[in-house]
């Protein structure tokens, strides 16, 4: 069984009202990501995409930086994330970019659960150009290509 490691994150409270994140569950089995919250109210409007603050700035060790993701409850409604990539030299506030897919209108209250934090290690590739890729089983088949919905 590997162990979990126990990272600290700096986090700046830009707002009075701004909430630090959270994991809802702890421990052996808990959350993978970590809960964000709005510190205003929002409308995402049907179809459009708006940044919501957190009202948080973070500083993340240069090994780490992180993802923000959809929270469940949210996307069922049809509010989905984009753009959620946070490197570790950047230090200005958290705003998540959220979407409405739906055709009505979607409040956010301040202090709502908005997306999820999710910490990654950070690594660094280099790019090597070369004139052809290695067989695989799978091939060059994408989307779709198991047969399976």
């Amino acid at each position: 069984m590997s162990e979990t490691i126990n990272l600290s994150i700096a986090v700046r409270r830009l707002h009075p009202d701004a909430r630090l994140p959270r994991y809802a569950h702890t421990g052996l089995w808990g959350d993978l990501a970590a809960d964000l919250y709005s510190v205003h109210a929002a409308t995402v409007e049907p179809h459009k995409t708006t940044l919501v603050a957190t009202g948080l700035a973070m500083a993340f060790p240069a090994e780490y930086g992180a993802l923000v993701e959809d929270r469940s409850g949210l996307a069922v409604k049809g509010i989905t994330t984009l753009a959620g990539v946070i490197d570790p030299g950047y230090r200005g506030e958290l705003k998540v970019v959220l979407t409405n897919v739906t055709d009505a209108p979607i409040e956010l209250a301040a202090g709502d659960r908005i997306a999820q934090l999710r910490i990654v290690q950070r690594l660094q590739a280099s790019f090597e150009e070369v004139d052809d890729l290695d067989a695989t089983h799978r091939g060059e088949g994408g989307f779709g290509s198991t047969g399976h919905k």
